[in-house]
């Protein structure tokens, strides 16, 4: 029964092993897929247009625009002063604060008024000198013209014998002495205007010294020129004041200047937008107007903003920083003071100095993250690897503004690719911006 039952199986088996085998030699081979080398994951942005105004930020301490010192321009005892001249009082234009005693300059102003007078009289006598000397000047020549007759008279009468030689002689000597009268009487008379000149000059010598007398008397009263506060008193009441000594110093307080030092690339980014100007000493001799937006900040308290402008450049750099000295004026600095909530503008305050230039248009820009020296690596449309040389303008708040070598819309790679190789597969990862 086993033996009959194994043949019987057999013939199924043989029938199953030749169907498998058909069915495997009637089979195709398995399906090959070419192998693609695996990109990297990057992360990428597109480059962009856009607006941009320059921006740089210095610090800087503030300083009176404008410091007055009294110097005392003539000497004497101070013998007033007023109340408010103290450091940190605040004092009125034209306000007197200061009088030297005037003593001297009143005994000047009487001698050279009292040397005047006699100058006055004695132009009066040289007048009437030259008067009376005229009047008898006319006398002698009628004179000497009727002694000139006479001798012509008796020369004739000696000629004819009928008078003697000695009275010829003697009427001779008569004209020669009339004649000398006269002479003398000219002279006279020629002197006056040079006289009249030289005491002319000695008028007007004493004229210049009165007024530099008045002037002096003027000096020992001492006012301020413009609205100041104190920030230096060197004279005291009773104190002797030599010519050239100090007095008292103050600050303007209409407007205050900060110089905010700013580094000579900072200072190239802020004229980006700037007009180009073919003079320079030109534009400096007229007065530069600086496209140049300033807004001052409070160290210690930046709820604390000011509104600047740049007024100039200093004459040179810093000379250890190698900074372009900016100075930026404030105006009113004391209005809307209430401290302690809101403080004046006082010089040596350290300021935030934030400078914003002209508008620049149009201009292509970058994360700053996706600049490697002057290269841009680029994803380009078959998501290969792209090295591509720019020019760059300059770098502001994370973003790179590139002058040439990249256009709007291109995608950059904002991730550190080690090593970058051209050509290489990517990955990008578009961020939402």
């Amino acid at each position: 029964m086993g033996r009959f039952t194994l043949l019987w199986m057999l013939p199924p088996l043989a029938i199953g092993a030749a169907a498998a085998a058909w069915f495997i030699s009637q089979a195709s081979g398995p399906a090959q897929v070419p192998a693609e080398a695996p990109g990297q994951a990057v992360h990428v942005q597109r480059a962009q247009v856009r607006d941009i105004r320059p921006t740089v930020r210095a610090w800087g301490n503030v300083r009176a625009a404008e410091h007055w010192t009294a110097i005392a321009e003539v000497r004497g005892t101070v013998i007033w002063r007023h109340d408010n001249l103290e450091p940190g009082r605040v004092i009125a234009a034209g306000d007197e604060v200061l009088r030297l005693d005037p003593a001297d300059h009143d005994l000047a102003i009487a001698q050279f008024e009292a040397d005047l007078t006699a100058f006055a009289a004695e132009v009066a006598q040289i007048e009437a000198e030259a008067a009376n000397t005229g009047k008898v000047l006319a006398l002698e020549r009628a004179r000497l013209a009727l002694l000139d007759s006479d001798l012509a008279r008796v020369r004739d009468l000696v000629a004819q014998g009928a008078a003697p030689r000695a009275r010829a002689d003697e009427t001779e000597r008569g004209v020669l002495a009339a004649r000398r009268v006269v002479t003398e009487l000219e002279n006279s008379l020629a002197l006056i205007p040079s006289r009249q000149m030289r005491l002319t000059a000695q008028v007007a010598r004493t004229e210049a010294a009165l007024a530099g007398a008045r002037r002096d008397l003027e000096n020992t009263r001492i006012a301020v020129p413009y609205d100041l506060r104190v920030t230096q008193v060197q004279a005291e009441r009773f104190q002797f004041m030599s010519i050239g000594q100090p007095l008292f110093a103050g600050d303007a307080i209409d407007r205050v200047e900060v110089v905010a030092q700013i580094p000579i690339p900072g200072f190239r980014r802020l004229l980006s937008g700037a007009p180009v100007t073919a003079d320079v000493l030109s534009a400096l001799q007229a007065g530069v107007t600086w496209p140049i937006d300033a807004e001052l900040r409070l160290i210690g308290d930046p709820s604390q903003v000011w509104q600047g402008k740049v007024t100039r450049i200093e004459g040179a750099l810093d000379p250890r920083a190698r900074t372009v000295p900016v100075v930026v004026e404030v105006t009113d600095p004391y209005q809307g003071a209430a401290p302690p909530f809101r403080v004046p503008l006082v010089p040596n305050m350290q300021m935030e100095v934030t400078l914003t230039g002209a508008t620049l248009a149009g201009v292509v820009t970058i994360p700053e993250s996706a600049l490697h020296g002057d290269l841009v690596y680029i994803a380009d449309e078959a998501d290969r690897l792209i090295l591509r040389p720019v020019t760059l303008a300059f770098r502001q708040d994370g973003i790179a503004a590139i002058v040439d070598g990249l256009s709007a819309g291109t995608r950059v790679v904002t991730d550190d690719i080690a090593p970058a190789i051209p050509g290489m597969v990517l990955r990008p990862v578009e961020a939402v911006e």
